[in-house]
């Protein structure tokens, strides 16, 4: 089994979006038994909460349910997951910081490396946004998951 962990600062908004994104698709590919999926958040702010009700909210309206539970980033996440994809460069940096082997940094990468349709290096923080934050993270996240279950798929 192939473990993809999505990393963002409060893990309330963006990493449970792609945690709940790519779970709806590992589950409409039938691939549950080949693919697992896991959010973190590099600060401990919002440990235990659910996500963000705007992101759940606009989450739902597309069919996917955010059931997570905000849980921090911790070093032990680079023995257990293959893939750790974070949101934005300071989350990079957050992590990078705490790798201990050259193998954990090869299993860190930018969400943005996924989505070669939008031009942001960062998938941008609604937190303190409008709507339609949530509605670009959710498009953003998408297509990085896409991507992501490909390059699984791919080897």
């Amino acid at each position: 089994m192939k473990k993809v962990l999505f990393v963002c600062l409060g893990n309330i908004c963006r990493s449970p979006a792609a945690h709940g994104v790519l779970l709806s698709m590992i589950e409409k590919e039938g691939l549950k038994e080949q693919v697992g999926v896991d959010s973190a958040g590099t600060s401990n702010a919002h440990v235990g909460h659910k996500p963000d009700r705007r992101m759940s909210t606009a989450a739902k309206h597309r069919g996917i349910l955010l059931e997570s539970r905000a849980r921090q980033f911790d070093r032990s996440d680079f023995e257990n997951f293959d893939l750790v994809v974070v949101m934005d460069q300071s989350n990079y940096d957050s992590c990078k910081a705490v790798a201990l082997k050259r193998e954990h940094l090869e299993k860190l990468t930018l969400m943005s490396e996924f989505t070669p349709s939008f031009k942001q290096k960062d998938i941008p923080d609604p937190y303190y946004g409008e709507e339609d934050g949530f509605e670009l993270v959710l498009d953003m996240v998408t297509e990085g998951c896409e991507n992501i279950l490909k390059k699984l798929n791919n080897g």
